[in-house]
């Protein structure tokens, strides 16, 4: 227990009141053609120009045309030794919330309060210095956190063991692979004796094993009393180890409770229509269309799940790419992600010039369970990282004529066709 400032116990080791951040963004200015014009419109304009600076530190009430609210008006608590998994769509404010957490960035208005020390770890290597090795890295984190050497002393061997770098813990960082660098910062940021452990999408990288290792030392954080704040868009993750959730949607806090109910809300609420217009992603891909097909027919939502159903993509491809992998999650109505394919298993990674393409995707009749379904596009380089992921999510209710009130349970469909024989009794029997 702790006494908060008051002289109450309290068991909350998070406290966030009233959270908002904002961002100025820039708008179109007047441009010069010489440093000369530069200086002299900066000496004619000295209102103009203060009026900018003043709003680059100041907090705006309303709804300027350059003031982007990332964050308004979130309020939550966290009691000591639970799990909160925080989710929502990309941009909704998620990362923006663990890293005023972490006190990398200071909240516009409202306030919080960290009952405990704090270890975070929100990307790839955060933290890390490059220059440094690996043993230092660890050393440095242990400081930057208020730990004696003794206490990192006691938990360096497992440190190092857990993320599997012994034989480049003395390279410095900057010579680490993206995976050698994620496991040890992970590791350093679930073994060190920190009270609360903020992670945003660690869980996201590295191979099946190491995700797999993950998930079993979060559960054991978990059950170790500390508290642990986690944002992932994956959903089996948060149903699998937290006891509440929390769903930002557009900065602001829309469901807080039950990990099931948010996830539900989220999936609910987080899905569009086919593409109402072209999407384009790093101007190397653009999306056009989505469309669902049955009896060459385009299906709107409602699919019968006794019949095969087409998936069709329509993109343009505006530059070469090599190894593009362009397909899409499947994911159930709780958030239990089914299974991901791409096109590539058609063709393989292949070169793919600059034009026109439609990938068509069939799925066999009776795949599906009657219910609802989402279909979550994903279109990446591979080994070189996410073009977009989680931005266009579709919902898909699979029902139609077999869809009585027997039911089947299960993930999937029943697999395979049933025959059923009326065998002839023999005449003797008669």
């Amino acid at each position: 227990m702790k006494m908060s400032s008051n002289g109450h116990v309290t068991d909350r080791a998070i406290i966030v009141e009233g959270v908002g951040k904002q961002y100025h963004i820039g708008l179109k200015e007047d441009r010069h053609d010489t440093l000369l014009k530069s200086a002299g419109a900066w000496l004619t304009s000295p209102m103009k120009n203060f009026r900018q600076l003043r709003r680059l530190s100041a907090t705006d009430d309303g709804e300027a045309e350059d003031v982007i609210w990332a964050l308004r008006d979130v309020s939550f608590s966290v009691n000591r030794g639970e799990v909160v998994g925080i989710i929502g769509r990309n941009g909704a404010g998620k990362s923006t919330l663990l890293k005023i957490l972490s006190r990398i960035t200071p909240p516009a208005e409202g306030r919080i309060i960290l009952n405990g020390r704090v270890s975070s770890l929100l990307e790839v290597g955060t933290g890390f210095h490059p220059e440094l090795t690996g043993r230092e890295n660890v050393y440095l984190n242990g400081t930057i956190l208020g730990m004696r050497k003794t206490e990192v002393d006691r938990k360096f061997d497992e440190i190092v063991a857990f993320a599997e770098v012994e034989k480049f813990i003395d390279t410095p960082v900057k010579r680490y692979s993206s995976g050698m660098r994620v496991r040890l910062a992970f590791a350093v940021s679930a073994h060190l004796e920190s009270e609360i452990l903020l992670v945003d999408e660690v869980l996201a990288v590295g191979d099946a094993a190491f995700q797999e290792k993950c998930l079993r030392t979060m559960d054991g954080v978990a059950r170790g009393g500390r508290t642990v704040l986690l944002v992932s868009h994956n959903m089996q993750v948060i149903q699998r180890l937290c006891d509440r959730a929390l769903l930002i949607k557009d900065g602001r806090l829309a469901v807080d409770g039950e990990p099931a109910g948010a996830i539900e809300a989220y999936l609910q609420d987080y899905y569009k229509e086919p593409l109402p217009e072209p999407v384009t992603f790093n101007n190397k891909v653009r999306m056009k269309d989505i469309t669902f097909l049955q009896d060459d027919h385009v299906v709107n939502e409602m699919a019968d799940f006794g019949k095969p159903l087409q998936i069709c993509l329509r993109y343009d491809v505006l530059e070469p790419i090599r190894n593009l992998l362009l397909g899409f999650d499947i994911f159930s109505s709780d958030g239990t992600h089914l299974y991901r394919t791409y096109d590539m298993l058609a063709e393989g990674l292949d070169h793919r010039e600059p034009g026109a393409y439609e990938s068509i995707y069939d799925l066999p009749a009776g795949a599906f369970q009657s219910g609802a379904y989402f279909m979550e596009l994903v279109i990446g380089i591979h080994r070189h990282g996410w073009l977009t992921r989680g931005d266009i999510r579709l919902k898909l209710d699979f029902g139609g004529p077999r869809a009585v009130d027997v039911s089947f349970p299960g993930v999937i469909g029943p697999i395979g066709t049933w025959q059923i024989n009326q065998e002839r009794v023999a005449e003797e029997w008669q």
